[in-house]
Formats: C-alpha cells, structure tokens, sequence
C-alpha cells in the first residue's frame, strides 16, 4: 500500500465489495475504528437512538424561596457525537403548593445553564387551599459536545415565599429520561 492510494476495495463473504475512498483533503486525516464488536454509525442512520439512560426520584423536598433550586432529579449523559441531538423526557408527578397564593416553578438545566421554563403556575389556586398537580415536559437538546452533560430539574415559589414542595408524598416518583438522537 503505497501513499498514493486513494480508495480501499474489500470483497464480501459471499458476494459483493465495500470500497474504502479517500476524499480529496488537504493535509492528513486520521480514521480511528473502534477494538469492539459493532456497527458504523453513517449519514445514513440519522435519527437513529444511540443510548438511552433514565433515573427515577422519590426524595421529598420544599422550599419558600422565589430562587430556583435543585429538585434532586438529575442524570448525565456523555454524547458520542458532538452533532447528536438530546432528547429530554421529565415526568413530575407531586408538585404541591402549601401556603395560600403561591404556586411552584419548574425550569430544565444543562449543567448550569437554563434550557426550558416549563412550568410557571403548577399547582396554582388563588385560595390558601393546598394544590397537588404534575408536570411534564420533552424537550430536544443540542449540547454539542462529547463530554458529560448534566440535565437536571429545578423548582422554585413564584410568589409570596408561599411554600411549595416536590415529591410532596414520598410515594410517587418524579422520572428523567435521556435519549442520544444522530443528526
């Protein structure tokens, strides 16, 4: 094999070939396959999931402040590919509003950056009468990176440092999923 290759031909098993072809580039490339059993991710699988993580959280939690804070549901994920998109599915299903006139917040964060307000008056009522409600939200993401990303879920008390909480029973779980889409 000299330097002035510009395509590999490989022949099938049984029948057929796969060529190996060079783009003209300048400079040199370098093409890396993995030491794993697998397949080769092309232009031609976009749209395809290439991992899934998810976690549930059960955790009671309240607060009175008007500043968000962390809820506890939280999950990373590392991309393998900095193109690929993040779809995010939340499910929070005990939010409940303590104090008269009130109501909780709910924003999505990618590490420390806000992404999505998603739910500005869960659990509102103008009595003092306590509020249970849920919230959900998908949102697709485009991190653009290949290291761990953090998505996490926080909430606040929108008005009159009422007090709301999350996980307000201890018995239903608040669950994040976390989807890596190619592009």
């Amino acid at each position: 094999m000299g330097d002035s290759m510009s395509s590999i031909v490989v022949s099938g098993d049984t029948s057929g070939a796969i060529t190996l072809a060079a783009p003209a580039v300048s400079g040199t490339n370098t093409l890396t396959l993995p030491a794993l059993t697998g397949t080769i991710l092309t232009t031609a699988t976009a749209g395809t999931v290439l991992q899934v993580v998810n976690t549930t959280y059960a955790t009671f939690s309240s607060t009175s402040s008007s500043t968000y804070t962390d809820s506890g549901l939280t999950l990373s994920i590392t991309p393998k590919s900095a193109t690929s998109k993040i779809l995010i599915i939340i499910s929070a299903n005990d939010v409940l509003k303590v104090s008269s006139d009130t109501y909780a917040g709910l924003r999505l964060v990618r590490n420390s950056t806000t992404i999505l307000t998603f739910a500005g008056g869960a659990s509102y009522t103008q009595s003092s009468a306590t509020n249970t409600t849920g919230a959900s939200c998908n949102y697709l993401d485009s991190p653009a990176t290949t290291s761990a990303t953090t998505y996490k879920l926080q909430y606040n008390s929108q008005y009159n440092t009422g007090t709301v909480q999350f996980n307000s029973s201890g018995a239903t779980s608040a669950m994040i999923t976390l989807m890596e889409v190619a592009v």
